[in-house]
């Protein structure tokens, strides 16, 4: 169990991503949840540097999706104005929402990355099918809510013990 919710890749930010180098591994979409990964849980508008990111993914030929828990309205705020597909309340780490950003983009498992700040949700419901995973550090815990905090007290839990079996070492799946 807890072997699933190890990601295959942890960089810091989305922004350390090697998309030409993915690019050539044969992928060629990115699912990407929200809040924490791409901006702070209360931002309700991408940054410059993040707007120029997703011009980056476009040029280096990814299609990409928003995978989110959060609510229509949210999601929407954030997605609708930089024309970029989404699913919103998705229930993370359910199958479904996974599954459906793949339909929307025309891929299998084995062409899409899932990028996410949480082992629980993110890392977790990837793995479950086989989509080739990373983890980026949570922009900001300040503003997270209940459900998060809670998911963040697991993971520490599920560290600790990744740590023991010697299955989670600091230096590795870096890119």
């Amino acid at each position: 169990m807890f072997e699933m919710l190890i990601p295959k890749m942890k960089v810091k930010t989305v922004f350390d991503l090697d998309l030409e180098r993915l690019y050539s591994q044969g992928f060629r979409g990115i699912i990407t949840d929200l809040d924490n990964t791409l901006v702070g849980a209360k931002a309700p508008l991408a940054t410059p540097e993040l707007i120029a990111w997703f011009e980056k993914v476009k040029k280096a030929g990814f299609q990409l999706v928003i995978v989110s828990n959060n609510q229509m309205a949210r999601v929407s705020t954030f997605a609708t104005p930089l024309d970029i597909r989404f699913v919103h309340e998705a229930r993370k780490p359910s199958n479904a929402p996974f599954r459906k950003a793949m339909q929307m983009m025309g891929l299998k498992s084995e062409e899409t990355i899932v990028v996410g700040d949480q082992m629980l949700t993110d890392v977790y419901g990837g793995n479950r099918l086989g989509l080739f995973t990373v983890l980026v550090l949570p922009i900001s815990i300040q503003d997270e809510g209940w459900g998060t905090r809670m998911n963040r007290r697991l993971e520490k839990i599920a560290l600790a013990r990744l740590r023991k079996k010697g299955l989670w070492l600091e230096e590795e799946h870096q890119q």
